[in-house]
């Protein structure tokens, strides 16, 4: 059991010398406290509880939460960025707050991508088994000429290299779109460096909402969706009527300004057909 922090900036308050209405303190803890004389209660209408004995609090609180100090106890619960070893330090348990222990994005590629990474070249080899972990992406930034390529599919991202193919003509970095825990970081470092993104997702409905509503909104001016030149004769000839049946438009077609997008919404209806990226894998 931990203290709730709504109770730990209550007995802050009462450690600070203040008297707190009894309906503002309801808790098991309180009654505990009060059974112990750590806490008193006065009033039979307008009931008020108060610190008894300050020493006792910190003594109680230290073997039944092992926490060590109060007012540091209720920052570690405020702060968004609590790391776990300050938790333990604080409290004996790192699993006290859910801590981001990791952030950053996974990132593969095909050819070697130069970056500076905190200042300094690196150059990102490709390597079959292994992806990279950007975790400092704050300072990660592709050279100029990298355009950023999101997969929305995790087979796709996996086997880049059957999918050369398809980007003969730029030097792409490929971001996954999973886990998706970590798209609210890759939005904050794709608005901050100056390359252009292009999303490699489903041909369908629901993955032209993927774009649309999880990236391009968060950066419009750079960003645009890959559409293979043979997309007609793909969807004819493999896409799924069961897959286009089965979606619905979930965003504002009238806002699109991408003649190509457009063309392939066309084209959805048209065969009334939706593809998976996958199709694209040349094994």
């Amino acid at each position: 059991m931990k203290l709730p922090l709504r109770i730990a900036k209550a007995l802050l308050k009462l450690y600070d010398g203040a008297k707190l209405p009894g309906g503002v303190v309801k808790h098991s803890v309180i009654e505990d406290l009060i059974q112990e004389n750590i806490l008193f209660r006065t009033g039979k209408i307008r009931k008020t509880v108060g610190l008894t004995n300050q020493k006792m609090l910190d003594l109680y609180l230290y073997n039944r939460f092992s926490i060590k100090d109060l007012k540091t106890y209720v920052a570690a619960l405020d702060e968004s960025e609590t790391s776990r070893a300050s938790l333990v330090d604080m409290t004996g348990d790192s699993k006290l707050k859910s801590v981001r222990t990791f952030k950053g994005f996974l990132v593969n590629s095909f050819h070697p991508v130069p970056a500076l990474l905190d200042s300094e070249k690196i150059l990102l080899e490709p390597r079959e088994g292994i992806f990279h972990f950007i975790y400092d992406f704050e300072y990660f930034i592709p050279a100029p000429d990298v355009t950023v390529v999101g997969i929305e599919n995790s087979e796709n991202f996996r086997r880049l290299k059957e999918q050369a193919y398809l980007f003969k003509d730029i030097l792409p970095l490929f971001i996954s779109r999973y886990p998706q825990n970590q798209s609210k970081d890759f939005i904050s470092w794709m608005k901050s460096i100056p390359n252009d993104y292009l999303h490699f997702g489903d041909f369908d409905m629901a993955g032209i909402s993927i774009y649309l509503n999880e990236y391009k909104k968060h950066f419009p001016e750079k960003s645009r969706f890959f559409i293979p030149d043979d997309i007609e004769d793909i969807l004819k000839n493999s896409g799924s009527r069961k897959r286009y049946n089965a979606q619905k438009i979930n965003f504002d077609v009238s806002a699109i300004v991408e003649d190509e997008l457009l063309k392939l919404i066309d084209l959805l209806h048209k065969y009334k057909k939706g593809l998976d990226q996958e199709v694209l894998i040349k094994s």
